[in-house]
């Protein structure tokens, strides 16, 4: 598959500067670690009305959601380390190249991807999303992009130096509600908007520490399944879903759902890089992640708006400033506060304070079009259409943010962030939470 916008003779400049495929993909076979730093171009779509050849890496859980999402598709390879968590999508598609591991996948079939789809754990979409991209595979990848922000950097300059149709699983980004939400913001319904308040109910996290060995089920591949992780015995505490409560592995409820709720003001102020992180919460485990935490982030005044302080709570009761402004809405999880009044929303409803303010208000006319899906955005996207709406340019400083908080509730403290150049200022702790160490034989360069 062509990026989108390349000519032949781009096309040519890219293979003069790509790598040698068969030596790298003997290196990711090897585990001894690769350094990605060209890109290979697929296979051509000439007409919208062609069918990508799609690769999906991991195929249980959500990712099956996503295979389902993209079926329309010509789908040519299935992989998931779980050959029973994977059951169910293998045999909806009998006939196509079945992997447990995706590195065999990419040397023996990479002639035939146009587009690759990963849903793996946290932990593990860096290493597959690098390789597509630098193979020249537009992406979809599952939220959070990558399982550290140096890794997320990695992947938004690779998307972007490639030129490829990217797309991070923020599907919520669709509902018809978010974006009249948006629209409000945009219009200044509500002033001008100094600090957002979301959050994340439960107390999700702290799982218990097994202690004892477990064999192997003859149905997974364990060691493709901790990847990058460092090596540790199986146990059914981390496999194949609580993994999200582990440090190594996920990135807590703050990654599992921080990109679905903080898209809303994101989208909405137009933010990108904070400048500033701060937290409170109980003392970290260095292991599990926590049953509750709250972050702040301030952005510096960009556009026609100013300064904003944006607050991420994982909390059970929802943050103090519902009962300090006596606010409810069901569903809730985000309340923007501006000069002129308040906005409450969720995924599915909003409402505005006060009350009587607005009890006549006329919204502003729709201007966010409807989606026609979110995986048909992407695979539209890929086709040369136009690009989709949580690519990586956007999704990517939205998963920065979300993996800043963990940095700074790991790390102890807040600090002030260079996002140019990856530092945290003023918290010498945080620094090995912005790029992790990997196991030996993973590393991407």
């Amino acid at each position: 598959m062509k990026a989108h916008s390349h000519t032949l003779t781009q096309k040519a400049d890219f293979m003069k500067r790509t790598i040698n495929r068969r030596d790298a993909m003997k290196m990711i076979a090897a585990s001894t670690g690769i350094c990605l730093t060209g890109k290979t171009v697929s296979r051509a779509v000439d007409s919208p009305n062609e069918k990508l050849n799609v690769a999906l890496i991991g195929i249980g859980g959500q990712g099956g959601s996503n295979l389902r999402g993209v079926s329309s598709q010509n789908i040519v390879a299935l992989c998931d380390v779980d050959e029973k968590r994977g059951a169910n999508g293998f045999g909806q598609f009998p006939k196509v190249a079945k992997f447990n591991d995706y590195r065999v996948m990419f040397d023996k079939m990479e002639k035939d991807i146009d587009a690759v789809v990963v849903s793996t754990p946290d932990h593990s979409h860096f290493n597959p999303s690098m390789i597509a991209m630098s193979l020249g595979k537009h992406l979809y990848c599952e939220k959070p992009m990558a399982h550290d922000v140096w890794q997320v950097r990695k992947m938004t300059e690779l998307a972007a130096k490639n030129n490829l149709a990217t797309q991070l699983g923020v599907q919520r980004h669709t509902i018809s509600n978010v974006h009249r939400v948006v629209e409000l913001i945009r219009a200044g319904v509500i002033g001008n908007v100094t600090e957002v308040h979301s959050w994340v109910g439960g107390s999700r996290g702290m799982p218990a520490i097994p202690n004892d060995k477990q064999e192997v089920p003859s149905h997974l591949n364990w060691d493709v399944w901790l990847g990058p992780a460092p090596k540790r015995d199986y146990n059914k505490a981390y496999c194949p879903y609580n993994w999200r409560f582990w440090w190594d592995f996920g990135t807590g409820e703050t990654g599992n759902w921080g990109c679905h709720t903080l898209d809303i003001p994101f989208w909405s102020l137009e933010l990108d890089y904070p400048t500033h992180v701060e937290v409170n919460g109980a003392e970290p485990h260095p292991q599990t992640t926590p049953k509750s935490m709250t972050t702040s982030f301030k952005y510096p005044a960009k556009g026609n708006r100013g300064d904003v302080t944006l607050h991420w709570y994982h909390t059970g009761s929802g943050p103090q400033v519902l009962k300090e402004k006596n606010l409810s809405l069901k569903g809730a999880n985000n309340v923007f506060v501006g000069t002129e009044g308040i906005l409450v929303c969720g995924f599915g409803s909003h409402k505005l304070y006060p009350e009587e303010k607005f009890s006549n208000f006329s919204a502003p006319e729709q201007s966010i079009p409807d989606s026609p899906g979110f995986h048909k955005e992407w695979i539209t996207a890929c086709k040369g259409g136009k690009t989709a709406t949580c690519n990586f340019d956007y999704s990517g400083p939205l998963t920065e943010t979300v993996l800043l908080g963990n940095v700074a509730y790991r790390a102890g403290g807040g600090f002030q962030w260079d996002s140019k150049n990856l530092k945290a200022i003023g918290n010498d702790a945080a620094q090995q939470y912005i790029r992790e160490a990997v196991r030996k034989g993973w590393e991407i360069r």
